[in-house]
């Protein structure tokens, strides 16, 4: 892989980022000077905050099982791309999205 094209990826997804970053705090800025009630301002930022949350607690465990879906591949020596290989891959991000599901719900 030539790493070279890294850097316009990165750097596409770096400028994604910041205009994501910068329209939602323009329109946290604009319900503000809107006038709305702080009742409503409160409770979309705590929604936000616990979607924040919950999204931080998502990809984690998703990270977590398909690193361990990862460790199994690597101590089973497996070195060639297979249907079977692609499917431990899959079932441990599927497993990865029903703990979180379980785990949110137990939260919630």
């Amino acid at each position: 892989m030539n790493f070279g094209d890294l850097i316009p990826i990165s750097l596409f997804i770096c400028i994604a980022y910041s205009i994501k970053v910068c329209v939602d705090a323009m329109v946290r800025r604009h319900m503000v000077n809107a006038g709305g009630s702080e009742e409503l301002v409160n409770s979309v930022l705590r929604d936000e905050d616990l979607r924040r949350r919950h999204s931080s607690l998502r990809w984690g465990i998703v990270l977590l099982s398909v690193a361990l879906g990862f460790g199994l591949i690597q101590g089973f020596g497996w070195q060639e791309v297979t249907p079977g290989l692609i499917a431990v891959l899959a079932g441990a991000t599927g497993l990865g999205n029903l703990v979180f599901f379980a785990i949110s719900r137990r939260i919630s």
